[in-house]
């Protein structure tokens, strides 16, 4: 190996400074996820070792869709596009929207591209002594004209597929190509080959992850009575993949909701899945209405069962929280995860103390519920660890970041002026800098505002045969006060057949509750036995289940809550 003006000489020191040159390429090269990253760090590397400029050229499915070509050989009307270039200081480069067809490519080119072959040209005499009276082309040019200097062409090929080329260019006052420098740049480019594969799978990956996580979160807040909610989801950075992060509301009976923030520990596609699981087992949970610590416990008890049955492990941290608008309070449990922040109406914030507990999936771990008061005004913010903490920000200085920004907001919102939920959730997002973002990011935030008094009727009646008589009058007459007389005559036959089905079995008073808001009315009828009602078809010449079912016919929807004391069963009927 003879000296060069690179330092490479035929002793052994420039041969360990040669192989040294190639690992720390072949490593630089290889360790990039970003289908750029790969194509720059080639030409990067090629420059100024091996040539005095570099530039790779991809087929325009790889480098804008993110695809395979086809097949080999590439069809005639291929586009391929410069995907980078590098050159030495003085080159250059021209314009970087360079873009070649494969019918216009020749010489070397088409032996890189159709042989799948590294290719060298060398300038000759009378091309040099153009060069000289000529300004230095761009390095699109040299595609479609002779090059004065020593060219070396390298295919970047996958298997036998061709994904591209990479062009070495070097001037006519440097030593041509020669075999060390081939053999050099083909185990290059091969390498940049598995790194653009590499990087197309990542990029497959990250988009079904994102796809999939985005097709199981809500896509707009619900509207609920007693209380306004807005979310943002923003996913991680490219480098960390889409993880589990997910939120929800989910309506409850009595016109309760409850209100999720969760995590699933990990990234990428599987973690997007387990995250798909224990939304859809949150959401099952929460229509049997638990309180917040048994819907926890059960998550918990989930991961275990899923862990063991399908031998993965995940983890996942998660807030629970239940909000009543009539009694105007919250049930929390808190599962290791980001403790929420408290905004009272005057202004004060603080983040809730709650036990925190660990992460669902632990096993055999307790939850405990806290209970605290919710006035009409109050606010309550919920997120992922993505948003408070970061490689720069420890989690401590995350949440005095958060409780600020949430400070600062909710002033603005609950002051004269008052602006949106959604504008809060913009200021929050600025002001914790979720540009720099590492995680995904999930915030939710509610507005708790609580039902009017005067929209709740509630009695207690004895379980006796004239009962269901007595809370039909009852009904009735709200509803008359309530200037909703058209829809007396359903809500009469609602409430016979729930009060009916509760007195067969009630061994203590029930509870009637009838509520209004702005879109439904809604009936619950509490009593103290434990054992649902049955919904079935009735047939003729029976009478057991035509209550059940007339209530499933003419509500728009009804259901049943269990409790430590008895059960719920209540329906719903729309207000025109």
């Amino acid at each position: 190996m003879r000296r060069r003006e690179d330092g490479w000489t035929n002793a052994a020191t420039g041969v360990g400074e040669h192989l040294a040159y190639l690992h720390g390429a072949t490593v630089r090269i290889g360790g990039g996820l970003e289908l750029d990253q790969v194509v720059h760090a080639l030409c990067d590397t090629a420059v100024p070792q091996i040539a005095d400029l570099a530039a790779a050229y991809l087929c325009e499915a790889v480098l804008i869709e993110g695809e395979l070509p086809p097949g080999s050989p590439l069809p005639a009307d291929t586009v391929l596009r410069r995907a980078a270039v590098a050159d030495r200081g003085g080159w250059s480069a021209g314009a970087m929207a360079g873009k070649v067809a494969l019918a216009d490519l020749t010489g070397p080119f088409t032996t890189a591209m159709d042989a799948g072959r590294p290719a060298v040209r060398h300038g000759g005499a009378g091309e040099r002594e153009r060069a000289e009276h000529t300004e230095r082309p761009d390095v699109d040019s040299v595609l479609a004209a002779p090059w004065p200097g020593s060219m070396l062409v390298v295919p970047l090929r996958l298997d036998r597929l061709v994904l591209g080329f990479a062009v070495l260019l070097r001037t006519p006052e440097r030593a041509g190509f020669d075999d060390v420098d081939v053999v050099t740049a083909t185990l290059m480019a091969d390498q940049a080959a598995l790194g653009i594969h590499k990087a197309i799978l990542y990029r497959r990956e990250a988009q079904i992850a994102d796809e999939l996580q985005r097709s199981m979160l809500p896509k707009r807040p619900p509207r609920l009575p007693g209380i306004d909610i807005a979310h943002r989801y923003l996913p991680g950075n490219r480098t960390a993949q889409v993880g589990g992060d997910w939120f929800d509301a989910i309506p409850l009976a009595g016109s309760r909701v409850a209100l999720v923030v969760g995590d699933v520990m990990g990234h990428g596609v599987r973690s997007a899945a387990a995250m798909g699981q224990l939304r859809t087992a949150a959401r099952t949970l929460a229509t049997l209405d638990p309180p917040p610590d048994q819907v926890l416990r059960q998550l918990d008890q989930l991961f275990n069962d899923m862990s063991e049955q399908l031998d993965e492990y995940h983890l996942a941290t998660c807030i629970y929280c239940v909000y009543d608008p009539v009694a105007r309070r919250c049930a929390i449990a808190n599962a290791g995860h980001v403790p929420p922040v408290f905004i009272y109406p005057d202004g004060r914030t603080e983040l809730i103390n709650l036990p925190p507990g660990a992460p669902v999936g632990v096993g055999g771990v307790a939850f405990q519920t806290v209970e605290m008061a919710a006035p009409d005004g109050a606010l309550l913010a919920m997120c992922t660890d993505g948003l408070v903490e970061s490689p720069e920000r420890d989690l401590n200085d995350g949440l005095a970041t958060l409780l600020d920004s949430v400070d600062n907001a909710a002033r603005t919102l609950l002051g004269p002026a008052a602006t949106s939920l959604e504008d809060l959730c913009e200021q929050v997002l600025r002001d914790l800098h979720i540009e720099e973002r590492v995680d995904d990011v999930a915030l939710l935030v509610a507005r708790f505002g609580g039902i009017p008094s005067a929209n709740v009727a509630h009695w207690m009646l004895r379980p006796h045969p004239q009962t269901p008589y007595r809370a039909r009058r009852l009904v009735a007459a709200t509803l008359t006060g309530w200037g909703l007389t058209e829809q007396v005559a359903t809500m009469e036959l609602l409430v016979t057949e729930l009060v009916t089905n509760a007195i067969r079995y009630a061994t203590r008073p029930i509870a009637v509750r009838l509520l209004r808001t702005e879109a439904s009315l809604l009936c619950e009828v509490i009593d103290d036995d434990h054992n649902p009602p049955v919904l079935c078809e009735p047939t003729d010449g029976t009478e057991s289940g035509r209550g059940v079912y007339l209530v499933s016919r003419f509500a728009r929807r009804w259901g049943t809550s269990l409790s430590p004391t008895g059960k719920s069963v209540w329906c719903e009927v729309a207000i025109p």
